[in-house]
């Protein structure tokens, strides 16, 4: 049994490797778009029923305006990069909830929430582009899927740790069992750590390639770094999110690099197109 297990994980591993464009990131993703994107929607739709559309009419025009020019951007860049297929499964949609929580978050599909509360942050439509660029990058990356292929490969590995220290004497599985918990509850901070800074990076090529200012990405952060409670927040390596100065660190270093290839694959969009 235990071999059984380690063979699906090679396998799946083997099987489902590929390769987020862009970042050249390698990833395992055995979610399919069919398992995952009929099921988001619908959460989508609920939720929206459940909570309170904005009334700001003006904020919530130029919320989804920025959401339609970024995803215009990143659906030319699929249809330009032999992802047509893909392109064409994403059902983009962009809301504004009056909600003073600050945040703002892209399920599966291009299905975007913007929250009253995060608007104060970003301050100006560029860094609305800012914030919506880093949401559409998780859904461009296929992180909700990844995500989900990281819990099925926690089970099984849960599985593999209790049968390998079955004949052990019971306070040494407890032990073990409890070393691959908190490992693996760690591990896959670490693993929504790598999928913020990925979308970080994509999200500054596509508000640039939509043609937003990138540096108001930088100052989004800043700003969210001057809030009364960001000195509250769990150190870094126990949280799903990279701190705030690292953040502003990582996209000062990619500005150039995002600002390049921006050009260069509006370029190659521009000339696909014609």
């Amino acid at each position: 049994m235990k071999k059984i297990v380690s063979l699906t994980l090679v396998l799946l591993f083997i099987v489902s490797c590929s390769t987020v464009p862009i970042t050249g990131r390698k990833r395992i993703n055995i979610v399919s778009d069919s398992q995952i994107l009929p099921a988001s929607f619908e959460q989508y739709a609920g939720f929206l029923k459940e909570n309170k559309i904005s009334s700001d009419l003006k904020m919530s025009n130029e919320v989804q305006s920025v959401g339609v020019r970024i995803s215009k951007a990143v659906d030319k860049f699929m249809r330009a990069n032999n992802m047509v297929s893909e392109a064409n499964n994403y059902r983009w949609e962009f809301n504004l909830i009056n909600d003073p929580t600050v945040n703002a978050w892209c399920m599966p599909g291009g299905k975007v929430v913007f929250y009253e509360g995060i608007l104060p942050i970003c301050a100006n439509t560029d860094g609305i582009a800012a914030v919506m660029g880093h949401e559409v990058a998780h859904a461009f990356a296929k992180h909700g899927q990844e995500r989900m292929t990281t819990a099925y490969g926690q089970q099984l590995g849960g599985i593999a740790v209790a049968i390998g220290t079955s004949k052990k004497d019971p306070r040494t599985a407890q032990l073990w069992n409890t070393i691959y918990g908190v490992g693996s509850q760690v591990g896959m901070l670490a693993y929504s750590r790598t999928h913020e800074t990925e979308a970080d990076k994509l999200g500054m090529v596509f508000m640039i390639m939509a043609g937003y200012q990138p540096e108001e990405a930088i100052n989004v952060w800043i700003r969210m770094s001057q809030r009364a409670d960001a000195s509250s927040a769990p150190p870094e390596f126990l949280s799903t999110h990279p701190s705030n100065q690292t953040r502003i660190a990582n996209l000062k270093a990619y500005l150039p690099t995002a600002v390049k290839m921006a050009k260069k694959y509006n370029a190659v969009n521009t000339t696909s197109a014609n």
